[in-house]
């Protein structure tokens, strides 16, 4: 893919949750961070062309009393260094991520909430590792919808902070609804949690509260998300991961296309 991309490819990792990592993967959700932080040497030292071999708390390689041998690479990738980026949303996941990545995943970012949700971890898990957020990537995936009743196309993603506030996770494990209640929507994410796990979907899109989703999407005019791409940035944000509202092929070109001169007017195209 390096080669393929021209030397532009960036690896994206992520633990998932519980429900998804035993329901999907059949893999126990204990101890993330340790696996996450085993899992990145590992491919670190695969990535680095190494002869692969670990002795870990979670893998060993190669698999000991079998025919396994320590390997590498066959492939060169255009860079030496393949920029590595984890998804993350936790406090201790994001400390953990500054201090071993090359950028973070992040999701319901909000500026305005972004020093205690997200870059206060970040900071601290950088100085860890002796280094600052200079160079470092941060990439919110951010859902955009163009026009002029932002009412409206605040609407459209209501289901979508609905699922990810009230029905990722379990009542006790929802590590977007902490997020949101990081936030200051405590009782909100509650109410949004409780309506989604009990059935009624519309009316936890319903109890989201309106600037919550104003502050994690890019809503209306190009003139006004350029505005807000600028508070993205000021923010600390270094890469948009733009999701443009639409069913077919076209309205999502024809979103990206405006977010694309909604960066020009920003100047941070």
């Amino acid at each position: 893919l390096d080669t393929l991309s021209g030397g532009r490819f960036r690896l994206g990792l992520g633990v998932s949750g519980p429900q998804v990592s035993e329901g999907w993967y059949g893999v126990k959700f204990d101890k993330p961070l340790a696996r996450t932080r085993e899992y990145v040497e590992i491919i670190r030292k695969a990535m680095a062309r190494e002869r692969l071999s670990h002795d870990g708390e979670h893998w060993t390689l190669p698999l000991p009393g079998g025919p396994g041998k320590p390997l590498k690479l066959t492939v060169h990738p255009v860079r030496e260094h393949i920029p590595l980026y984890i998804a993350a949303i936790g406090p201790k996941n994001l400390e953990q991520t500054g201090e071993i990545a090359d950028g973070a995943l992040v999701v319901l970012f909000s500026p305005e909430h972004a020093e205690e949700t997200t870059l206060g971890a970040l900071r601290a898990g950088r100085a860890k590792a002796g280094k600052d957020l200079d160079g470092f990537d941060l990439v919110p995936t951010v859902p955009m919808a163009v026009g002029d009743d932002a009412d409206g196309l605040a609407d459209l993603f209501r289901p979508y902070t609905a699922l990810y506030i009230g029905g990722m996770g379990s009542p006790k494990q929802n590590f977007y609804n902490k997020l949101a209640r990081r936030m200051g929507y405590e009782r909100e994410a509650a109410e949004i949690q409780e309506r989604y796990l009990a059935g009624d979907k519309d009316g936890a899109a319903a109890a989201i509260p309106r600037e919550l989703i104003d502050s994690t999407t890019l809503l209306g005019p190009v003139e006004r998300i350029a505005e807000r791409m600028q508070a993205y940035a000021e923010a600390g944000v270094t890469t948009l991961s733009l999701t443009p509202a639409g069913f077919t092929l076209d309205e999502r070109i024809a979103g990206l296309r405006a977010g694309v001169e909604a960066l020009e007017r920003a100047g941070l195209a």
